[in-house]
């Protein structure tokens, strides 16, 4: 078993101040896969006075430099890829295949894409006579899921840095090794002591002592909108900038005459990838009345091949979800939508045959589901798909738009046909015959999916002040 007792605050691993033992549960086992130590509001202040006092110097740090500095994380991420897939299998559950092709690399990307947009971004732009001045914005507080961690944690650290931020990152605590790791990579890169700071810890701990501070200047959090919630009133009283990207119920909509073979089996895989723990999975699967019978089959037969496994070994299985919480969230759902009267097409409560523990969801699927479910309006975050019927296009898009959340939707069918339904879709992010967002591309949602946006140039813009100077 792993221990990662210390924090990394000013460029040291340092013991934490009242902190306590916490042990990280390998989510296939059961049993622990490491052990960090739980942060205090001490560890937190030591950790943004050593930013404070790094921004003074880094913030006026030029974009070569901060180029120059991304390389180096770059490069030293490519040699601690194989660590971080490991980790993250473990300790959340991705099988290592899965780990090693998407998870662990995501966070690399990130890196390669913030580097991409420094070196095009304009930091001074005229209005008339005027001029207009990006600049860093200061201390920056990062709080990171578990469900995609590193990939999370890099979408705010790189354009942290970029812009010439400094941070203090809150990682989750059921998936933290991979900060560690990172931190590691950070210290080889040479990042400049207090740049970047790492707190484990938990939410109602370090996270709201992070979004409560008042020497930090932004928090940027990712996680459930009840949570953003906590954070934005935690935040409120010293009116910093809150960054955040929360829940989503992602829509499917088929449009009517679309060829299922060809358009469902890439938009099925979103959610079935990272055994549904994806904020913009497209689980609400909308058909035409004319293709209820042909989409329920196909769902049925492809969820019903699906095979789940341990996540060590090789291969294209899913894994387990990552705690008993979860687990038990997704139970619920799946018996609530068995009750609420849903077709039950594939998979249904329980462990999936053979498998006596760990937090293993079968793959599920169900037909006739209604609006009125709590299966199509809450967010499930297990490999559980729903099909829903419409009678026409604008039935189709009340019901696609029919959620709190609006961090994704999909349509499947012909790209054309798509591009007009794309326009009334309430989502940040509307992918046809797919469902992964572009990493280059601004990424966040609507409604109560959060605000701000992160991934390249624009993520780049939203970790920054502007500032408006006449007359010089």
């Amino acid at each position: 078993m792993r221990e990662h007792l210390k924090q990394f605050i000013d460029g040291q691993w340092v013991t934490s101040e009242g902190g306590q033992r916490h042990a990280v549960i390998n989510p296939a086992t059961e049993e622990a896969a490491s052990a960090i130590t739980l942060g205090t509001r001490a560890d937190v202040d030591k950790a943004v006075k050593a930013a404070r006092l790094a921004f003074e110097s880094f913030s006026q740090t030029g974009v070569e430099e901060r180029l120059a500095l991304l390389q180096r994380i770059a490069d030293e991420y490519k040699n601690r890829m194989g660590d971080m897939a490991t980790a993250i299998s473990e300790e959340m559950g991705a099988p290592i295949s899965f780990s090693a092709a998407a998870q662990a690399p995501a966070g690399l990307g990130h890196f390669l894409s913030a580097a991409k947009a420094l070196k095009d971004f304009a930091f001074e732009e005229r209005v008339g006579k005027t001029r207009v001045l990006h600049e860093a914005i200061g201390v920056v507080g990062l709080i990171t899921p578990w469900n995609w961690p590193v990939n999370q944690i890099a979408a705010k650290v790189a354009p942290c840095i970029a812009a010439g931020n400094t941070m203090v990152l809150k990682p989750s605590e059921e998936c933290p090794s991979n900060a560690v790791i990172l931190a590691e990579i950070m210290a080889a890169a040479g990042v400049p002591a207090g740049v970047f700071n790492l707190v484990q810890g938990d939410g109602p701990g370090v996270g709201e002592a992070i979004a409560a501070h008042p020497d930090i200047d932004m928090v940027s959090f990712t996680g459930s909108t009840r949570a953003g919630i906590a954070v934005a009133t935690a935040a409120a009283p010293t009116v910093k900038r809150v960054h955040q990207e929360l829940g989503g119920k992602a829509p499917n909509l088929v449009l009517e005459g679309a060829k299922l073979d060809e358009v469902l089996p890439p938009t099925l895989q979103g959610i079935l990838a990272n055994s549904g723990q994806s904020c913009i999975a497209p689980t609400r699967i909308l058909v035409h009345d004319s293709q209820k019978a042909e989409t329920e089959a196909f769902v049925k037969a492809l969820f019903g091949q699906v095979q789940v496994g341990d996540p060590s070994d090789e291969g294209m299985h899913l894994g387990p979800v990552v705690n008993r919480a979860q687990y038990d969230k997704i139970q619920e759902l799946i018996e609530s939508a068995i009750d609420e009267g849903a077709t039950l097409l594939a998979g249904g409560p329980g462990l999936p045959e053979g498998v006596n523990r760990g937090y293993y969801v079968r793959p599920t699927a169900f037909g006739d589901v209604t609006p009125e479910m709590r299966i199509f309006k809450e967010e499930t975050f297990g490999p559980v798909a729903t099909v829903t019927t419409y009678s026409d296009g604008d039935e189709a898009v009340r019901l696609a738009n029919d959620t709190a959340y609006g961090l994704s939707a999909t349509i499947s069918g012909d790209p054309e046909q798509a591009r007009p339904v794309a326009a009334r879709l309430r989502a940040g992010l509307v992918t046809v015959n797919g469902w992964g967002p572009d990493g280059n591309a601004p990424f966040g949602g609507y409604k109560q999916s959060g605000n701000g946006r992160e991934y390249g140039a624009y993520g780049l813009r939203d970790f920054m002040e502007v500032k408006t100077l006449v007359g010089a």
